[in-house]
């Protein structure tokens, strides 16, 4: 039987150590000797594949989006009806969230709070992830109203923004409340709302 271990690469060993760290305590508190430590892998193995923690996390914020947006694309090509698809679309921003401790509740505000400003890349990169999500939610809307699907009285721009705002700030209070039901609640109010 093969080690698990050695059928993942140091690389990915370091990415998936740096990202519970990053994720769960915090970037600026966790240190590079940290992810040495944990992960099992040389520093100088780090450095080949990782110039600096800064580059790290960018690797990590592009595996999260990419991870993310996969899940969301095939939920929009699923034959369903519009209000499913929202659904869905909330369950994916917020299913993570039940399995891991996030330190900000959603793992780009923990990522986005966490770096400082100097981190303009990764900063950007998550901000280009929630344009992208408003849009993809103002579609939805536009489409569930054509189809008759969702109320045609709803401003499709402002209920975006509400719906996106909504899921982030349930996850956060979920975490600083200590109460899952918050997202779950939400969940269900949005998909009222949207009828």
């Amino acid at each position: 039987m093969t080690n698990k271990r050695s059928s993942i690469s140091n690389k990915d060993i370091v990415l998936q150590t740096a990202s519970t760290l990053f994720l769960t305590k915090g970037f600026q508190v966790t240190s590079m000797d940290e992810i040495v430590a944990l992960s099992k892998v040389s520093k100088t193995n780090i450095y080949y594949h990782y110039k600096s923690k800064e580059e790290l996390l960018l690797a990590i914020v592009d595996q999260l989006i990419s991870r993310y947006e996969e899940r969301i694309s095939r939920t929009l090509m699923q034959d369903m009806s519009i209000p499913a698809k929202m659904e869905r679309l909330f369950r994916i921003l917020t299913e993570d969230n039940e399995q891991i401790d996030y330190v900000g509740g959603c793992p780009f505000l923990t990522l986005y709070t966490q770096t400082s400003h100097s981190s303009s890349e990764a900063r950007a990169k998550i901000k280009a992830f929630f344009d992208k999500q408003l849009q993809v939610v103002e579609k939805l809307l536009e489409e569930g109203m054509e189809k008759k699907e969702l109320s045609r009285n709803l401003p499709v721009q402002e209920t975006a923004a509400l719906i996106v705002t909504s899921i982030e700030g349930a996850l956060f209070l979920t975490k600083a409340t200590n109460n899952p039901m918050l997202a779950q609640n939400l969940i269900q109010a949005l998909a009222s709302m949207l009828k």
